[in-house]
């Protein structure tokens, strides 16, 4: 997660260009958390909430805390919710570590989530924090995205493993993922481990839910994909270009653009592009549109 506080990272594309969670899985959350015993709707906090995406949903809440390390993802977060039609003054932001919530007291949170981060977490750490702030009945979920699929083309399946985690340090970003918390991500959150395994007696209801379809049947009992939108295809670009590897890939390769044929990122793309072409048997347009889905993995637990 270092990369995202580098200065030289582009939090601006991150905020425009990052996939949104859909409605269906905020409903899910509120769902979850309303079948408490007792549920209460006074405050919630966002770990590594980077702009501010999944903060702004948590509408229900009286009080919404956005918590990440980085202070350029603040800053986003800031100006965003500055310039969105709601009401700024339910949502603050904080930087700080997931680890170490000094500012929040004991007992004082009724939802914790973390969207896209929860990898990154030192769980020896983090359990104990959350037992501390959590008030009795309290939930906890936390979700990750894997890799992207095309819904149309799961020819380009082996294509996207190839760039996203082959071993080729000069055509593939796989060399590069910050570790070990993309495996932890490519891994659906498996390795995220049960809160009373370390804070015995504290968390009750621990689950693992799968979106993820069709795309990853050994998981147990998969539901519906539905993380999923619709994208131009110079958006896609756009997408890739927030990936954190690819940062990182350019850092140790800074001749890499003066490919003719593009970065290694254009590369990957036209390389996708002329796939459909040849599936479809049309030329593909940077303004024709489309449809990712991202397989998603939920952790959920309440507070005992």
């Amino acid at each position: 997660m270092a990369t995202f506080a580098k200065s030289s990272f582009d939090s601006a594309i991150y905020a425009t260009f990052r996939p949104t969670y859909p409605r269906s899985l905020f409903d899910f959350i509120f769902r979850y958390h309303e079948l408490n015993k007792g549920a209460r709707w006074d405050r919630a906090v966002d770990l590594g909430c980077g702009t501010g995406q999944a903060t702004v949903e948590l509408t229900p809440f009286k009080s919404v805390i956005g918590v990440d390390p980085s202070s350029k993802m603040i800053e986003i977060a800031q100006s965003t919710l500055k310039n969105t039609p709601t009401n700024t003054g339910q949502y603050d932001y904080t930087q700080a570590s997931a680890e170490n919530l000094t500012f929040l007291e004991d007992s004082s949170v009724d939802l914790v989530i973390s969207a896209q981060a929860c990898h990154w977490f030192d769980w020896n750490k983090m359990w104990p924090e959350l037992a501390r702030v959590l008030r009795k009945n309290g939930s906890v979920v936390f979700w990750g995205y894997s890799q992207l699929r095309f819904a149309r083309y799961p020819s380009l399946t082996p294509r996207i493993n190839a760039y996203v985690e082959g071993t080729d340090p000069l055509n593939s970003i796989g060399p590069y993922w910050e570790q070990p918390g993309r495996s932890i991500l490519d891994s659906h959150l498996i390795e995220v481990p049960d809160g009373n395994e370390i804070v015995p007696g504290a968390f009750s209801n621990f689950e693992r839910v799968f979106f993820t379809g069709d795309y990853y049947p050994s998981l147990p009992s998969p539901r519906s994909i539905i993380m999923r939108k619709k994208i131009t295809w110079d958006d896609l670009l756009s997408y890739f270009n927030t990936w954190s590897a690819l940062h990182t890939f350019r850092q140790h390769n800074p001749t890499d653009g003066e490919n003719p044929h593009g970065d290694v990122a254009v590369r990957f793309w036209k390389d996708l592009k002329d796939c459909v072409e040849q599936e479809d048997g049309r030329v593909v347009e940077g303004h024709d549109e489309v449809d990712i889905e991202w397989p998603l993995a939920v952790v959920v637990a309440k507070r005992a």
